[in-house]
């Protein structure tokens, strides 16, 4: 029980995760900035819950099925957005599917092995996450179209839109995202088969 347990507040947190990083959208003067810092988040959280679920069972799929889980969750948690009048397009939900399935594969092409699983299934979620999250923003509304039709919220101090320095600092949000996901996601990883030898 308290295991089941442990998948399900892991992927309400993934949610809450989802919702207080920021849209990467809607705050659209921080849109590079925010998506590299989401990413990242969310691949930690997605690796670390679908790791301790996939080696708890034993089963491969269960990765995805947490994957799941966490979008159906999220999807219903940000339906308030869509009920104060947004889009539902403008509200982008992460891709977590497929790199859950990576990571899935991964376990099931090298026969269960739980330190493939933590080398080969983190590093292919760290790098797939952003890339398939950016394919996933193309297909969406414009964001800066569709940001100035509706009332902005009122932002704390530090969340004060400043000039995007895209270009300045990073030329690809994609690639940093990744890099910096696939090193961390593999201590992530790493953990959440731990998780199920305490």
């Amino acid at each position: 029980c308290t295991h089941y347990l442990f998948i399900v507040v892991v992927a309400v947190n993934s949610t809450l995760l989802t919702i207080n990083a920021g849209d990467y959208i809607f705050y659209t003067d921080w849109a590079w900035t925010s998506f590299v810092v989401f990413s990242i988040s969310q691949t930690l959280m997605l690796v670390v819950g679908a790791a301790y679920y996939l080696t708890f069972t034993g089963v491969p799929g269960t990765a995805t099925y947490y994957a799941l889980i966490m979008t159906v969750y999220t999807w219903v948690a940000k339906g308030a957005w869509f009920s104060l009048g947004y889009p539902y397009d403008f509200i982008v939900t992460p891709v977590w599917l497929p790199s859950s399935m990576l990571m899935d594969l991964a376990y099931w092409a090298t026969k269960k092995n739980k330190h493939s699983l933590i080398l080969f299934g983190g590093v292919m979620a760290g790098l797939s996450l952003p890339l398939f999250n950016m394919v996933n923003l193309i297909t969406v509304a414009d964001p800066l179209e569709t940001a100035f039709k509706y009332p902005r919220p009122t932002l704390p101090p530090y969340m004060t839109p400043i000039e995007p320095a895209v270009g300045k600092f990073y030329n690809s949000p994609v690639a940093l995202g990744a890099g910096a996901g696939a090193v961390l996601s593999v201590t992530m990883c790493a953990l959440g088969c731990k998780l199920n030898t305490w």
